[in-house]
């Protein structure tokens, strides 16, 4: 009898166990096992319509949170951008996927899905809605900007860069839309990486090494020297101001600057387009216009000198290149070697190291034809033997040709029998000093290429 008891009893445990799961089943045919997540979402129990109609309301009230720096925050709404749901029935194809009569199984399993494409939205609104952000369209964003060198305070300094907060809307744009495909709810800029940044930052070996560039050109120390005339010290202060740095920092020459210091060298310090006040053999100080000679710095050659000493970090005392030389320097350059020319009085003397070599006599240019020898101070460009001289009209050999001035010079005329005097007014030359034979040939010998020639008229 207690055995039937038993056995009836094991059958009904095994009827209720049976109906119970059968009931389970049945109840799991139309609801999600308990523990399912679709995105995140609980959907424990519920049945597709349900969870259909809670995502269609989630994404309706969906917006994001764009967390921008400077603690500023911009919101981004379902009606911004026209999001609309639609799950295309991936929420009842994940339903089938639990079977009904396994729901026993399923308590072990993960019961979780991420379900991409349940929504779109209106691309050119997105679009819209981002370039309009303040943290996109403000007069206030700030530009990011590289870490520099810049001098201060005597010497080049490396200068922090500027983070800045301006948004790279391409980049955010592609962030922005994953963040919604993905239904997330904030999004920081900073984390995503939405931010243009700049080129280099101050702990960058760009920034050291055009720093130690450029601190080694600023350590220069350039004396030029000018005789009784002076000097000018350059140095770091001036040479700051010709260096700069290009967008890579390489380290760039303002070679038009450099030139251009060179050039004020030369403006004050040349010679050869000054007046001079000159005094005669009579002892007489006479005002002559300027000619070719005097001191002339080579403004091109010593601007690519400069650059090269100031590249090597030199500290050196120099003279600059010169493209020529006068005698001395001093407030008369000319020296004690020089060729007097006197038009009225129609005489030259000829000076060697102070003493007197030749006091001569001479015909100059033809003032009445227009051929008057030119005044100023020149520079005797060289001497040659046995010249033929050639002209529109005439070609006559000579045989001392002393040139000082383009195709006037010094030179023997021996077809004359006269000089000095007035011959010059109406009879002179093409433009040269004609000499007696014998004064050409003693100029000749005695005289170098160089040599400063003095031609003055009062």
């Amino acid at each position: 009898m207690l055995q039937l008891d038993y056995t009836r009893g094991i059958i009904i445990l095994v009827c209720i166990l049976v109906v119970a799961y059968i009931g389970t089943a049945i109840y799991f045919k139309n609801h999600f096992y308990l523990g399912s997540k679709i995105n995140g979402v609980n959907v424990s129990g519920m049945t597709v319509e349900e969870v259909e109609n809670l995502m269609a309301s989630k994404f309706q009230s969906y917006s994001l949170t764009l967390e921008e720096r400077n603690n500023q925050n911009e919101v981004i709404t379902a009606n911004d951008i026209s999001l609309t749901y639609d799950s295309s029935g991936k929420i009842r194809e994940f339903k089938d996927n639990q079977s009904s009569l396994g729901w026993i199984f399923g308590i072990f399993k993960n019961k979780s899905t991420e379900l991409t494409d349940l929504i779109s939205y209106d691309k050119s609104e997105l679009n819209t809605k981002l370039s309009n952000l303040k943290g996109v369209a403000s007069k206030d964003v700030v530009k990011p900007k590289s870490a520099s060198v810049q001098y201060i305070d005597g010497e080049f300094q490396v200068v922090d860069e500027v983070q800045g907060n301006e948004i790279n809307l391409d980049k955010l744009t592609t962030e922005v839309d994953n963040a919604i495909m993905n239904s997330n709810e904030t999004l920081n800029l900073d984390n995503a990486d939405c931010y243009n940044k700049p080129k280099y930052v101050s702990t960058d070996s760009e920034v050291s090494d055009a720093k130690e560039k450029l601190q080694k050109y600023a350590s220069s120390s350039i004396t030029y020297t000018f005789g009784p005339d002076g000097e000018e010290n350059l140095d770091g202060s001036e040479i700051s101001k010709w260096l700069s740095t290009d967008e890579d920092l390489n380290v760039d020459f303002n070679t038009a600057k450099v030139k251009k210091y060179v050039l004020n060298l030369a403006n004050k310090y040349n010679t050869s387009s000054n007046y001079r006040n000159f005094t005669t053999t009579a002892g007489n100080v006479v005002k002559v216009v300027p000619g070719d000679y005097g001191w002339r710095i080579d403004v091109n050659s010593e601007t690519e000198d400069l650059i090269s000493n100031i590249e090597d970090g030199q500290t050196i005392t120099k003279e600059p290149k010169y493209l020529q030389k006068a005698a001395k320097r001093g407030s008369s350059d000319i020296g004690d070697t020089y060729v007097e020319v006197n038009i009225p009085q129609q005489h030259i003397w000829f000076y060697k190291d102070g003493a007197l070599v030749v006091d001569s006599d001479v015909v100059t240019g033809n003032v009445s034809a227009g051929n008057g020898t030119p005044e100023g101070v020149y520079v005797l460009k060289y001497k040659e033997k046995d010249s033929t001289l050639k002209g529109e009209d005439y070609e006559t050999p000579v045989s001392y040709w002393m040139p000082f001035n383009g195709g006037v010079g010094f030179h023997d005329a021996y077809w004359r029998d006269a000089f000095g005097g007035t011959i010059y007014q109406t009879a002179g030359s093409h433009g040269c000093v004609n000499c007696p034979t014998e004064v050409a040939k003693a100029l000749f010998e005695n005289i170098q290429a160089g040599t400063p020639v003095i031609v003055y008229g009062k």
